[in-house]
């Protein structure tokens, strides 16, 4: 696994050996930044589920101004922190804990971001709903959410449930099992809040 682009691309990332870590593919990592532009000069930028790190570093190696990156497991943290010590990566702060009690002090702390990333660990929908859930305080204006998911994003009647109704999904595409969604907050969306996925 390595770092697709930016001023440390091709660097290696170690991906420690724990169950429920499931790294972005390499390929849905270049689509996500072809999305986003390659330049992210300045952006503020959170990792609510680091796991291996990959997203928030890419994110820095392309110039985010300050990347928060949260993850609770020991071994991933391990490899994160050995990771921003090789690449001198100062502008990035790594957390350790619960992303969810994490995502509920920065916000009332009055935080705000330009560009999340919410990748929690593979197939757990729960926990995927519940952040968020708590995201909106977070989002600075025309902030956009990456959101990678074992499953598509809700339609139809699913869509006007809390809390996808307050997103609409700008862009979506599929590798293998993995759909992953690039989203706008806007709490009027209701039903329009789904897109079809584009095979990338």
């Amino acid at each position: 696994m390595r770092i697709v682009g930016g001023r440390w691309k091709r660097t290696p990332l170690t991906v420690p050996s724990t169950a429920d870590l499931r790294p972005t593919p390499d390929r849905v990592r270049e689509t996500l930044f072809n999305w986003l532009g390659q330049d992210l000069w300045g952006q503020r930028c959170l990792d609510a589920f680091a796991g291996t790190g990959a997203l928030g570093l890419e994110a820095a190696s392309r110039g985010a101004a300050r990347v928060v990156m949260i993850e609770r497991d020991r071994a991933a943290l391990a490899a994160i922190r050995a990771a921003i010590e090789r690449l001198g990566a100062t502008q990035v702060e790594l957390v350790a804990g619960d992303a969810l009690a994490e995502l509920h002090r920065r916000a009332a702390a009055g935080e705000r971001f330009d560009l999340v990333f919410v990748d929690p660990p593979f197939g757990d929908e729960a926990l995927l709903a519940e952040a968020m859930r708590r995201l909106p305080p977070l989002l600075a204006p025309d902030a956009l959410v990456y959101v990678e998911s074992a499953a598509p994003w809700p339609v139809a009647a699913a869509a006007s449930l809390a809390p996808w109704a307050q997103f609409r999904v700008v862009r979506a595409g599929r590798a293998g099992a993995v759909h992953y969604h690039l989203v706008v907050h806007e709490p009027d969306a209701g039903d329009g809040a789904a897109a079809k996925e584009l095979q990338a």
